[in-house]
């Protein structure tokens, strides 16, 4: 076999499908609780579950939240609502078809930014489109049988499918991360990729550097994290250059992502959209929304995340790290805002809830809403340390002790006897002694070498038992070595 140029440049395509679960109290058509973890086959009726004689009903909050997505996409929103069925046979579809949108998505040609090392980039959002989820396939290797679920059966989803703009894996997760962060502040999902709530496909191709036309794909499915995706597509396109390289062809077909064994498995050939038999739902009249829907949804937007760091930026000085950390938690970023509202200091403020109270939320795998804490309560606690009264250290003792008790700062410096010592007097006693037991460190200090002062503040600090405030020690100590 004759092998092609092992050089040759190649050019990679990506296009992904976010299939996300929105956080309805019903399903989409019909009157079922749409709730995780219930036993197998309890939120099921006679229409999810296909019987003949049902007729579906649009939950008009799924729509509402659709264009709330569309919007945040910054797509053109279709005021023509139409609903077709999708034909495919599969155990966990008991219609045998799929009530989705084909020619009519809620909406299209949207772009999401997202930030790359070579600066901004705009992916294309080709379409955002309504759909029913199926059931739940569960295999029993015991009794050798696959049993299923149909709890899920029309659970609504948006399904958000990309332009093939993206060129690699990491900008495949860099934009699934920008899409998560903006669909959990527009509070439409809780996005939960562990309860199914969003997955993910991907159709990957390559083609040699310079060409416009697109290689052959293939479809990767069953990934479970988005460091799955970026692993499943490193992994097949590495796959798609050796087959080239071989001088072999890409066979167009689905495969699976095995992540134990990190490889691809063929899982069927890829359909195409006239296998599926595409035709206009007759149980779901066509209809058009008002656009006074439109403009109520557009005004009840949030400020999304990409808006709310340059603000953060601007308006608090933050650098963007420090602003990136904090929009990344929505609650956190309320949390901070509430804060600066009434103690002016916001990189101070950052530096707590980035630092020792994101600490805490993983360490107790809870949100800054579950950790109890009133934005009174830290800023007395930060105050407490600016003002001298605590250590950074035990400002941050306290905080522990703070969200184990619910108690304040204050209560607890009381109790505990935290407070460091900032008497001149009492500081001066241990100064003298410390300086009567280092000549040498002294003696450095008055040649230029002030790296011994803080050799000497440690060894105050224990001799006080961590409770001598250092700052006020460190000019003690060179106030009484200059005037010796």
């Amino acid at each position: 076999m004759t092998h092609k140029n092992m050089s040759q440049a190649f050019e990679t395509v990506i296009g992904l499908e976010v299939h996300l679960q929105l956080s309805t109290k019903t399903k989409i058509f019909c009157g079922c609780a749409n709730m995780f973890g219930s036993a197998p086959n309890t939120n099921v009726c006679p229409v999810c579950l296909g019987l003949p004689g049902t007729l579906p009903v649009l939950n008009h909050q799924t729509l509402l939240y659709a264009i709330k997505v569309g919007l945040a996409l910054n797509a053109h929103i279709n005021p023509f609502i139409k609903f077709d069925r999708k034909n495919y046979y599969y155990p966990d579809l008991p219609k045998g078809y799929q009530i989705s949108q084909y020619d009519f998505p809620v909406a299209k040609d949207g772009f999401v930014m997202i930030k790359t090392d070579k600066g901004p980039k705009r992916i294309g959002i080709k379409r955002a489109h309504l759909e029913e989820d199926a059931g739940k396939l569960m295999h029993d290797n015991t009794d050798n049988c696959s049993l299923v679920d149909y709890n899920r059966t029309g659970t609504p989803l948006i399904e958000i499918v990309t332009q093939p703009d993206l060129r690699s894996a990491g900008e495949s997760y860099d934009y699934l991360n920008t899409l998560k962060l903006m669909l959990q502040y527009l509070g439409v999902s809780d996005c939960d990729m562990e309860k199914g709530s969003l997955r993910c496909d991907a159709n990957v191709s390559i083609r040699p550097a310079e060409s416009t036309s697109f290689g052959t794909k293939t479809e990767l499915k069953n990934m479970n994290s988005f460091r799955a995706v970026k692993s499943a597509l490193e992994y097949e396109v590495g796959r798609h250059k050796q087959v080239i390289l071989s001088g072999g062809k890409i066979v167009q077909e689905t495969l699976l992502w095995d992540d134990q064994k990190s490889v691809t498995v063929a899982m069927r050939s890829k359909e195409q959209a006239h296998d599926y038999r595409y035709f206009p739902d007759p149980d779901l009249v066509p209809f058009t929304v008002d656009y006074k829907v439109l403009d109520q949804v557009r005004a009840e937007l949030p400020e999304l995340p990409g808006v709310k760091l340059e603000r953060f930026i601007k308006q608090y000085g933050l650098n963007e790290y420090d602003a990136g950390v904090l929009v990344m938690d929505q609650a956190a970023a309320n949390f901070f805002e509430s804060c600066c509202e009434s103690y002016n200091q916001p990189k101070k403020i950052a530096n707590w809830l980035n630092g020792a109270m994101l600490k805490e939320m993983n360490e107790r795998k809870v949100g800054i809403s579950e950790l109890g804490l009133t934005s009174v309560n830290l800023i007395e606690l930060i105050k407490s340390v600016e003002d001298g009264v605590l250590s950074h250290l035990a400002g941050k003792e306290v905080l522990t002790l703070m969200l184990d008790s619910g108690k304040s700062a204050g209560q607890i410096i009381q109790q505990q006897s935290l407070a460091q010592v900032s008497d001149d007097a009492v500081l001066m006693a241990i100064v003298d002694e410390i300086i009567q037991q280092n000549p040498t460190a002294v003696e450095q200090i008055k040649q230029g070498k002030f790296a011994a002062a803080g050799f000497l503040v440690g060894q105050a600090m224990k001799k006080s038992g961590g409770k001598a405030n250092p700052k006020k020690l460190n000019e003690l100590i060179t106030r009484r070595i200059s005037h010796a």
